[in-house]
């Protein structure tokens, strides 16, 4: 089985096509990387700008490292393997949006952390008990919601 990318080399890609340091980058774009990315590793600590980080569509299980990301507020790890939602505390007070659907999160543990988050998209998880859902009164500014296939 081939090795998956790792975010430092597909950062290198992104600064190569994008001419600009992964510290100048508003939107980083790191979905569909092949092979896929399988971590969130440390190098993401380099994204200090970054208001939109999309990792969507590679072969991600846990959430981790966003401790550099700063002025993080869209999330997007949508078709990735996320069984939880921790990792998300080091940008608890800026993300605004989490898109985090086609993943295997079975439950909302973590999410009271945001409590900037406006949308999450979360359709297409293994959420079963409903009494998951009580989590999301934590949320004050929670306003848009997308949970259909759990």
């Amino acid at each position: 089985m081939s090795k998956g990318t790792t975010i430092k080399e597909a950062l290198g890609k992104w600064e190569e096509k994008n001419q600009k340091t992964t510290s100048e980058g508003k939107h980083v774009d790191l979905y569909g990387q092949c092979p896929p990315i399988e971590k969130m590793d440390a190098s993401l600590s380099t994204l200090s700008s970054c208001e939109k980080l999309s990792l969507s569509t590679n072969a991600i299980e846990k959430i981790a490292n966003l401790n550099g990301l700063k002025n993080l507020k869209i999330l997007s790890l949508g078709r990735n393997n996320i069984k939880s939602l921790t990792g998300l505390e080091a940008v608890g007070d800026t993300l605004e949006e989490l898109w985090i659907s086609y993943n295997n999160v079975e439950k909302l543990k973590g999410i009271n952390v945001l409590k900037k988050l406006k949308i999450l998209y979360m359709s297409n998880n293994m959420v079963k008990d409903m009494a998951e859902f009580s989590k999301l009164a934590e949320l004050p500014a929670l306003a848009e919601l997308v949970f259909i296939g759990n």
